[in-house]
């Protein structure tokens, strides 16, 4: 239990870290700065670094701790809420950046300086758990050292399967996300973090449940197994597509790319007087100025 304690503090360490970071970036930079750029990066390296720590411990706890994934789960959907609870309104997510892109809700702009700091603070993340596993803390960290020098890939299937379970994976994250985005914070946090408990357990066996290409790209794909366009198929074409049939089956349209809806009536009871009647795209983009202009105000 000594090694579950260490990483324990590890995590405890890191939220904190992370969270006077935000607070003192908050004060210093810019509202556009802070929220596309700084918050992100802030967010993700959080992320990266209780994920690898947490991998770690899914990976070697069975046989090296004597605990069973229950405890991996519990964790996961503890840092997940925590996350949800700390992010200021950063996902750390590139699927979920992507989608309020096509979904008119942030600009090509923001979405790029999103996915930009999305990036940067995984590797950033990665170099600096590395370093802290160099220290040899606990006896996991030592065999994870030695494992680390031979890493394999997550895909423990056929490339065509990881493809499928990648895609569900994301679809179903992307829909409740979508489906709970203007809920209140005591819903949506143990929402999200339960969905995404429930689908690390059921595909994590197969591709390691990333549903996030930053991520993925950071953990697995300098590892062998697979060819980078095998892991690029897996890791970013996959999630990416269940992210646009998510979008399109809960919207009934991809406001970025198509405004007619063709899936749901957009009928209204109420007569719209003449004149105040505003095309899809006028009133998706006003929803996505909206959003922004209450994001960047919250500063």
């Amino acid at each position: 239990m000594a090694g579950l304690n260490v990483s324990m503090a590890f995590f405890i360490s890191i939220i904190c870290l992370c969270e006077v970071t935000r607070r003192f970036s908050k004060r210093i930079f810019p509202p556009k700065v802070y929220f596309y750029f700084a918050s992100e990066l802030v967010s993700s390296f959080q992320m990266c670094t209780c994920f690898l720590e947490l991998k770690m411990l899914r990976d070697i706890g069975p046989w090296g701790g004597g605990f069973g994934p229950d405890v991996s789960l519990t964790l996961l959907f503890l840092l997940f809420s925590v996350h949800g609870a700390t992010s200021d309104g950063s996902s750390a997510n590139p699927m979920i950046s992507l989608q309020e892109f096509l979904a008119l809700d942030f600009s090509l702009k923001a979405t790029v300086a999103k996915l930009l700091a999305q990036f940067v603070g995984m590797e950033v993340a990665f170099a600096f758990t590395k370093k802290y596993w160099s220290r040899e803390l606990t006896d996991f960290h030592i065999i994870q050292n030695l494992m680390a020098q031979d890493c394999s890939s997550s895909i423990s299937t056929s490339v065509s399967h990881g493809i499928f379970v990648e895609a569900l994976c994301s679809f179903f994250f992307q829909l409740v996300v979508l489906r709970f985005q203007m809920s209140a914070l005591m819903y949506r946090i143990p929402i999200v973090a339960i969905t995404v408990t429930a689908l690390a357990y059921a595909a994590a066996p197969f591709t390691g449940a990333f549903f996030n290409p930053a991520l993925a790209y950071v953990v697995t794909f300098t590892c062998s197994g697979n060819s980078s366009l095998e892991y690029f198929q897996v890791y970013w074409l996959a999630p990416i597509t269940g992210m646009l049939i998510a979008l399109f089956l809960y919207q009934g349209n991809i406001p970025r790319l198509f405004q007619t809806n063709l899936l749901y009536s957009q009928k209204n009871k109420y007569r719209i007087p003449k004149g105040k009647a505003q095309s899809g795209a006028q009133n998706q983009a006003e929803r996505g100025r909206s959003r922004e202009e209450q994001l960047l105000n919250s500063n």
